[in-house]
């Protein structure tokens, strides 16, 4: 049997690797390695393919969405609704920040927060919406654009896993004003190590998180405001600008392994993801749903198949979120989730041959474990 990996890195560096090394020279000979001509035009690179009208590029994801909320204002106490099924540097990046995460139960078919959800999770002290774009699919997002207007206050969209993502025919990342993208190496948009960005279309913030980024500065020495250090270096800025040149053929492709999956999984013994009539997901994962998922990674994991669990703990019920003070059974579809869900291999590398092998592996196993 094929064996199939979950990810393969090396693949992917190795069908850029002639671009990679032009991008790496370009920077070595300019002598520039921090907040300089390749960091600038991957902004506005980056801003245009989002419809954005800034991008802020910073050292991580979790900084982006810690320095989105700074930049909006939010103070101690301030509340932020997020969801609890999602990697927990989501609501890191809110405490970062000097906020308080809350959470809201996910939709049981998107594993996205809803309207109705965040809407019993508001309170007095709600100051921002942080919903998830999970998986590289996108939230329902109109319903809470329009509650966070409503109430005042600034919907960031955490577009991590979800760049190039559309949502009724539009880019996620600044629909709402503002929102934060991760360059992880394993992203979509992945960088040869850390990155983010803020994507952003309000100019006043956008200088705001310029200063921020970078210690607070106005101008060389002067520190106006108590900012971080949070800067994209240009050698990864160099790189990004290759890889986003190829986003597009590569989420093209990403779709097309997902159809194939969608067909050949099919009355296989798993729940398979659904794409919503608004949305053009990117398949950052594919995840299926198995009630004895455990039992179907060891299954699969013999006959060669790499799988991962995106997120075994629902956030809630991790300990480094443990004085927010909740418990098992508060948010019970999450909870449900993350018993079952299972991300198989998918990556733009990825041959047809090896996702007939994920299906037949997954076909063999699957209805027996029911």
């Amino acid at each position: 049997m094929t064996a199939v990996p979950f990810g393969d890195l090396k693949a992917h560096v190795r069908a850029l690797r002639p671009e990679i090394d032009a991008a790496v020279a370009r920077v070595l000979d300019s002598g520039w390695f921090i907040l300089g001509p390749e960091g600038e035009a991957f902004e506005r690179e980056l801003a245009a393919s989002l419809d954005a009208r800034h991008a802020v590029a910073v050292a991580n994801g979790t900084e982006a969405i810690q320095l989105a909320l700074e930049a909006l204002g939010l103070a101690a106490g301030d509340e932020v609704i997020t969801s609890p099924l999602t990697a927990a540097f989501t609501a890191l990046a809110v405490l970062r920040a000097g906020a308080r995460p809350v959470f809201a139960d996910v939709d049981p078919v998107t594993l996205n927060v809803t309207p109705e959800t965040v809407e019993r999770a508001l309170t007095p002290h709600t100051r921002a919406l942080l919903p998830v774009h999970l998986y590289g699919h996108p939230v329902d997002l109109d319903p809470l654009i329009e509650m966070a207007r409503r109430r005042g206050i600034p919907l960031v969209e955490d577009a991590c896993q979800a760049i190039g993502a559309r949502y009724k025919g539009r880019p996620v990342g600044a629909l709402s004003g503002i929102g934060a993208l991760s360059f992880y190496p394993t992203k979509n948009l992945g960088a040869l190590g850390d990155g983010g960005a803020v994507v952003v279309n309000d100019p006043e913030i956008a200088t705001r998180l310029r200063r921020l980024r970078n210690g607070g500065q106005s101008d060389r020495y002067r520190h106006e405001v108590a900012g971080i250090n949070s800067r994209l270096d240009e050698m990864q800025a160099a790189l990004l600008r290759v890889k986003l040149g190829h986003l597009s053929a590569w989420t093209d492709r990403r779709r097309a392994l997902a159809a194939r999956y969608e067909e050949g999984l099919r009355d296989a013994g798993v729940d398979l993801p659904v794409e919503q009539a608004y949305a053009r997901a990117v398949y950052h994962l594919y995840v299926i749903r198995h009630p004895r998922r455990d039992a179907l990674a060891a299954a699969l994991k013999e006959r060669g198949v790499g799988t991962l669990v995106h997120y075994p703990i629902p956030l809630h019920l991790q300990p480094a979120f443990a004085e927010l003070g909740k418990r098992r059974g508060d948010f019970p579809v999450a909870e449900k989730a993350a018993g079952e869900i299972l991300s198989i291999p998918l990556f733009p590398e990825m041959t047809d041959d090896q996702a007939e092998a994920v299906i037949r592996a997954i076909r063999e196993v699957a209805p027996g474990l029911r």
